[in-house]
C-alpha cells in the first residue's frame, strides 16, 4: 500500500483510506517517517498529494524512468493494453505524453512520437518504414544529414536511392512511376536556399505509385502544410518549438495506424527524449506563435534590405515576389519563414569577412533560436555533391544563410549593413588565408 503526505493548516494525525491509499496528515506522515530508519527513508519519502481541486499552473515534470502499479495483475492489465498508465519512460512519461498531444494536435494528424534529436527522427523514421530491397526518392536540397542516412546507413541494409532536384518535377514523375518506391522524403522549404516543394503535385504522384511521402516540415512549422496528403511529418525541436537554443528534441507525427506500426521499432532503437527536456520543449511552445510570427516579419524586412544592396547578389527568401516560387509558397503556407540565405558577390573571403564582422549574428550551427545566427559560406558547403548536385543545390562560395531571431528589425539591418561595409572593404589579416585553407 503506497502513503502520501497532504498539508493542511489544522492537520493532526488524521488518517483516511482512498483508492486503496494510505493518505497521512502531515503530523502523520512525520510519525510514520519516524518509524523508518533513515537508510529506508531517504529511499522512501513520503509523496505530496495535491487535492482534486488544487492544481498546479504548470504541469509538473514527471523526472521518473520507472512507473508502478499496486500489484502484478494491474501491472499485467497495462501491458496487456487493458488499462491506462505508465509503467516505463522509454515507452511512455506523462510529461511526454502531453507534448506528443500538443503537437500532433497543431499539426493535424493523430499521434506523435519524440527523439532525442531531430534527427534521430529521421534515423528512427526510415529505418522502422524501410527494408531490402525498398527504394527510397530523396533530393539535393534535402538537410545532410538526410542525405548521409539515405545514401549510406540505408544502402547498408539494401535500400536504394534516387537523388533528384525538388525542382525536377518530371524526373518525380518518372522515378515514381517507373520504380516501385516505399516513400519519398523531402523538406519545404529547403535547407539552405529555401526552395519550395510542390507538395501537392508530389503527394499525388506518391500516392498513385503507392509510395508514403514523409516531409521534415522543420522550417515551416507546425501550422504550416497540415492540409496536404502527407503521411508523415518530421520536426527538429530544437529549433522553433524550443526557441531558446537550450534543449534538443524531435517529433514523429503522423495518423494513428502509421505511428502504431512505427512504435516498438522506434522504441526498441531507443532515442528516446528525456522527460526534462520534454518541459523545456513544452515552455518553449507557449511563445511559438508570438516567436514564428516576429522572425518572420523581421526576415521579410531583412530580405528586403540585403536585395537592395549592392553587394548581394541574389536573395533567397520565399516572402519576396522575386522568388522563383513565391507564388507556389503564398498558395501553400500561412507565411513564409524565418531563413534568409544570401548569394554575396566575391567568395569565400567575403562571406567570412561578412560573419565575423556582425555583431548581433552569432556564427554557429541551427536556426530558429530568439536570437539571429549565421552560417558563412566555409560551414555550408557540401563537400559530397559531384557538379551537377552542387548546381541544383545552388550553394556557392557566397552563399550565407541567415536565421533570424526576434531583435529589433533596425538593429539587424544596421548590423547587416556595417558588416557588409566591413566585408568589401580591405580584407582583415589573416583572412584570406584562412578562407583559401
Amino acid at each position: 500500500m503506497n502513503w502520501i503526505a497532504t498539508w493542511h493548516p489544522d492537520s493532526a494525525a488524521s488518517v483516511a483510506a482512498c483508492s486503496g491509499q494510505m493518505v497521512l496528515s502531515m503530523r502523520g506522515a512525520l510519525h510514520y517517517c519516524s518509524r523508518m530508519k533513515h537508510t529506508t527513508l531517504v529511499n522512501h519519502p513520503p509523496d505530496v498529494a495535491l487535492p482534486a481541486d488544487n492544481r498546479p499552473l504548470v504541469a509538473p515534470v514527471y523526472q521518473s524512468v520507472k512507473f508502478s502499479f499496486d500489484d502484478t495483475g494491474e501491472t499485467l492489465r497495462y501491458l496487456r493494453g487493458e488499462r491506462p498508465g505508465f509503467y516505463y519512460s522509454r515507452t511512455s512519461n506523462p510529461t511526454l505524453l502531453q507534448l506528443q498531444l500538443l503537437l500532433s494536435q497543431l499539426q493535424g494528424r493523430d499521434d506523435c512520437l519524440l527523439t532525442a534529436s531531430g534527427v534521430a527522427t529521421i534515423a528512427a523514421t526510415l529505418l522502422s518504414l524501410c527494408k531490402q530491397g525498398d527504394h527510397v526518392l530523396a533530393f539535393v536540397e534535402s538537410y545532410g544529414p538526410t542525405r548521409y542516412i539515405v545514401q549510406h546507413l540505408l544502402a547498408k541494409y539494401g535500400v536504394t536511392h534516387t537523388l533528384l532536384s525538388i525542382e525536377d518535377l518530371a524526373g518525380i514523375e518518372r522515378v515514381l512511376h517507373g520504380t516501385p518506391t516505399r516513400l519519398v522524403i523531402f523538406e519545404s522549404p529547403t535547407n539552405p536556399v529555401t526552395k519550395i516543394a510542390d507538395i501537392e503535385h508530389l503527394t499525388t504522384h506518391a500516392r498513385r505509385a503507392g509510395a508514403l511521402t514523409v516531409l521534415d516540415n522543420t522550417f515551416a512549422g507546425f501550422h504550416n502544410h497540415g492540409a496536404y496528403d502527407i503521411d508523415i511529418f518530421l520536426h527538429s525541436l530544437t529549433k522553433y518549438a524550443s526557441g531558446h537554443g537550450d534543449v534538443m528534441g524531435g517529433a514523429i507525427i503522423a495518423r494513428g495506424e502509421l505511428i502504431a506500426a512505427m512504435r516498438k521499432d522506434i522504441v526498441s532503437i531507443g532515442p528516446t527524449l528525456d522527460p526534462h527536456a520534454a518541459f523545456l520543449i513544452q515552455r518553449g511552445m507557449n511563445t511559438y506563435f508570438l516567436r514564428y510570427e516576429r522572425q518572420c516579419a523581421n526576415a521579410l524586412a531583412v530580405s528586403e534590405f540585403l536585395q537592395r544592396h549592392p553587394s548581394v547578389r541574389l536573395v533567397h527568401y520565399p516572402g519576396l515576389p522575386g522568388h522563383p516560387q513565391h507564388q507556389l509558397a503564398r498558395r501553400q503556407m500561412r507565411d513564409f519563414g524565418a531563413v534568409v540565405t544570401v548569394q554575396l558577390d566575391g567568395g569565400f573571403e567575403q562571406g567570412g569577412r561578412f560573419a565575423d564582422s556582425l555583431k548581433l549574428f552569432s556564427i554557429t550551427p541551427s536556426v530558429g533560436s530568439a536570437e539571429s545566427l549565421v552560417m558563412p559560406p566555409q560551414l555550408l558547403a557540401g563537400n559530397e555533391f559531384n557538379p551537377e548536385q552542387r548546381a541544383a543545390s545552388q550553394i556557392g562560395r557566397g552563399t550565407v544563410r541567415l536565421s533570424i531571431g526576434i531583435e529589433d528589425a533596425d538593429d539587424l539591418i544596421q548590423d547587416l549593413e556595417q558588416a557588409l561595409a566591413t566585408a568589401f572593404d580591405s580584407p582583415e589579416p589573416g583572412v584570406s588565408e584562412l578562407a583559401r585553407g
